[in-house]
């Protein structure tokens, strides 16, 4: 495999041989009702890359499927990855075939790690998280325990059952509350919040209604900036008024993109190699900086301040607002 770098963007410098490792299951476990935690170690016994809390790798299934999961270890252990999958009925069938087939012993491609959700630089920490949300929060809040970094959480579920790794979060004191549906009701944002304090930033990972909710209490509450969040889902867009736009190429050449295909498959088929993984924008994976041009952002990775920046894309799912856009590609 040759090493040749295939990404712009926040990982320009990812290479494909750096993005790919072998990997075995070495535990399984069963944190909550419909979820599996797996403990992955390379093949080859070597470390795995490093990576900060918020990151998460793709998993990389039988004939090509992909998914992207959050790591929830510790990142200062450089022999494993932890990740959480929680059982999706309704979904496009990756997480059952990983709760079928990726049993003790068994092997799976690993690509990744990367990182949209940082934690950024703040005084103080408020974490609300719903369902498999708290994946990126737990090695969030390892960190700032070993930092010494003061936070709360709050951390809500449909059933006391269904909250993975809850007991060994509400172990950790009273700046952890658990909020059960069916024994409460929906999360108080307003109690879980509290009060705007200066110098506080809000996280947030979890079902969409959590989400919307809390976006809107914070535009109507809370400083510009305060909320970080991370979506699992795509974003729900209207494309029926789609049209056609052109790409500049670093080597001058002009592509079309038609109505009704992406930026990233009309790259692909011009013999460029972009990492790509989800394809709906969640994942930030195909990430290509914008040297020239508008963009319609329609992704979940880019903050509403980094839109307006317009210094990126995702190409999977973003299109132009102008007639041609200037690639770094």
């Amino acid at each position: 495999m040759t090493n040749t770098t295939v990404q712009s963007g926040a990982n320009k410098d990812l290479t494909l041989e750096e993005a790919h490792f072998r990997a075995r299951v070495e535990a399984r476990e069963e944190p909550a009702d419909g979820v599996v935690g797996l403990t992955l170690v390379p093949s080859d016994g070597g470390r795995v890359p490093s990576w900060s809390p918020g990151a998460h790798i793709d998993l990389v299934l039988e004939d090509g499927l992909v998914r992207q999961y959050s790591l929830c270890g510790d990142p200062q252990d450089r022999t494993r990855y932890t990740v959480a999958v929680l059982l999706e009925p309704e979904g496009r069938g990756g997480s059952r075939r990983i709760h079928e087939t990726l049993r003790v012993g068994a092997e799976v491609e690993v690509r990744g790690p990367r990182n949209h959700f940082r934690l950024e630089p703040a005084e103080r920490y408020v974490f609300v998280a719903g369902g498999i949300g708290i994946t990126p929060i737990l090695a969030m809040t390892g960190e700032l325990d070993r930092t010494g970094r003061p936070w709360t959480l709050v951390y809500g579920g449909r059933r006391r059952d269904s909250m993975a790794f809850a007991d060994r979060l509400a172990a950790l004191g009273p700046h952890v509350r658990l909020w059960p549906q069916d024994e409460r009701g929906l999360i108080d944002l307003a109690d879980a919040l509290g009060d705007p304090a200066p110098g506080t930033a809000v996280y947030t990972c979890g079902p969409e209604p959590l989400l919307r909710a809390l976006e809107e209490h914070c535009a109507a509450h809370w400083p510009a900036g305060s909320l970080h969040l991370e979506r699992f889902t795509p974003l729900d867009v209207d494309t029926t008024g789609d049209t056609p736009f052109e790409i500049e190429l670093a080597d001058g050449r002009v592509l079309t993109v038609p109505a009704d295909r992406s930026a990233l498959s009309v790259l692909a088929e011009a013999g460029l190699d972009i990492l790509s993984s989800c394809e709906e924008g969640t994942c930030g994976t195909c990430e290509v900086e914008i040297v020239k041009g508008e963009v319609d952002h329609r992704d979940t990775v880019l903050t509403p301040e980094e839109k307006e920046e317009n210094c990126s894309m995702m190409v999977c799912v973003s299109r132009a607002a102008c007639a041609r856009l200037k690639l770094d590609l």
